[in-house]
């Protein structure tokens, strides 16, 4: 075994005790706590959040919203999509990519039509498109023999879409 070989297997290593604490703290947590841990939480939060920053302005120019050549029908719409999207991550976590990629896109084009929100809203939504892409759904299974043999103790192993698929070719 060569040294960046060793190096992989140690952070590897670390990476699953980080996880076992992870989820052995979950055990033990609420309800809310769970589900928080399901879905990309903090990035819709953070969406919903940019979305309602962004539809500041054009709530405050609402008289002048219907007037042709006016861009603030633009804020409305980007605002309104930031936050059905920021909505949609709660419900749909599997597709948490694709609403960050969305967010990041909305919050960009904000920038015409409500100012993004004085900016802020503009960087809350790519920070919140950028949580929902990075977040990934990671999954914990028991293992009831490693359970037996250590005295009824709950052991948990986390395993990830990727590692099952890589199972999966394996098997």
């Amino acid at each position: 075994m060569n040294k960046r070989e060793a190096w992989a297997l140690k952070r590897t290593e670390k990476k699953e005790e980080k996880l076992q604490r992870k989820y052995m703290k979950l055990s033990k947590a609420g309800r809310f706590k769970r589900w928080r841990n399901r879905r990309p939480f903090w990035g819709a939060t953070l969406t919903v959040l940019a979305a309602l920053v962004i539809l500041y302005i054009p709530i405050h120019l609402y008289a002048i919203a219907f007037i042709p050549g006016s861009l603030v029908f633009v804020g409305f719409l980007f605002g309104g999509l930031l936050l059905i999207v920021g909505s949609f991550a709660y419900v749909y976590p599997q597709f948490s990519t694709v609403f960050g990629v969305i967010s990041i896109f909305l919050s960009v084009l904000s920038v015409m039509g409500a100012l993004g929100g004085f900016i802020v809203g503009s960087i809350l939504g790519i920070i919140a498109g950028s949580l929902c892409i990075g977040w990934e759904r990671r999954e914990v299974v028991y293992q009831k023999n490693q359970q037996r043999k250590q005295g009824g103790g709950l052991k948990k192993v986390q395993s990830s879409d990727k590692e099952k698929q890589a199972q999966a070719a394996q098997a």
